[in-house]
């Protein structure tokens, strides 16, 4: 079977006042975890939250770059995804490279989710941070998103080692009085979608699958991709801050700088020359 391309799509229950997202990541997800060797429960967990993470940042009301970060006390120490309006994503986890599957307190055990929000006409980015609250990441955002917005919220994510895929839901506020049993309906339905279905089938036959009673008007497409290029400059900028003393300290211990930019998975490696030049 080949990848599915990289998109998310809105969607839109035209007599229930009910909107969706659904999202499906492939080239752009291994190329986030290539060369990571990720253990399978952090590797479900982060695709999770890849998933997640670009359904909640293509439905902003206004366009910004969002990155959530979960943070534990557990074996796996964090796992963060950044997103921006553009739906071009990075991320990482910090966790030991054998782990056994389980729960995510489990996993993460005593933790917090933070959000990060920066849009342009921010002075400075937004933050919020809660406790971690449900034994799954789609329960945790569940909640999260239910406090936040004020508005029901469900969510199905899915991940391996090929594809991270996640489907949204949320009545809007006049859900109700358009159909008092609509959310409960659509809920249920939703909740038969296994997780095969998230990973392998396209966004109109998951909906057709799931729905096929229901008036729904699907959006156009949004692309997604992975972008952490390489940044040489913001390396100089941290190394000229340490100082020169510093970096001729550690030159002439080991013959040469290596920064490791962990989001990026970037390996940067300086010289004596190039150390010289940068102090120049």
């Amino acid at each position: 079977m080949s990848a599915p391309p990289d998109r998310v799509r809105s969607f839109l229950f035209e007599q229930l006042d009910i909107r969706g997202a659904w999202v499906q990541l492939g080239g752009a997800w291994r190329e986030m975890t290539a060369g990571r060797n990720y253990p399978e429960p952090v590797l479900e967990l982060l695709g999770q939250l890849a998933a997640v993470t670009t359904l909640i940042t293509a439905n902003l009301k206004q366009a910004g770059r969002l990155t959530f970060q979960l943070r534990g006390d557990g074996d796996v120490s964090l796992l963060v995804i950044d997103c921006d309006e553009q739906l071009r994503l990075r991320g990482m986890a910090h966790a030991p490279s054998e782990l056994s599957s389980g729960s995510l307190p489990a996993l993460l055990g005593d933790g917090s989710l933070t959000l990060i929000l920066d849009t342009a006409d921010m002075r400075q980015p937004y933050q919020s941070h809660v406790p971690l609250q449900g034994e799954t990441l789609a329960a945790v955002f569940e909640h999260y998103l239910a406090q936040s917005e004020q508005a029901p919220t469900r969510l199905w994510l899915a991940a391996n080692h090929e594809v991270a895929a996640g489907l949204f839901l949320q009545a809007l506020p006049g859900a109700a009085a358009r159909d008092a049993d609509g959310w409960n309906r659509v809920q249920i339905l939703a909740g038969t979608v296994r997780a095969d279905e998230l990973l392998d089938l396209g966004a109109i036959k998951l909906i057709e699958r799931l729905f096929p009673e229901e008036d729904v008007r699907v959006y156009d497409p949004r692309p997604v991709s992975y972008h952490c290029p390489y940044d040489p400059d913001k390396i100089y900028s941290m190394l000229r801050s340490v100082g020169r003393a510093e970096c001729e300290a550690i030159l002439a211990e080991q013959g040469e700088i290596r920064v490791h930019d962990d989001i990026c998975n970037h390996e940067y490696v300086l010289d004596a020359a190039a150390v010289t030049a940068l102090f120049e």
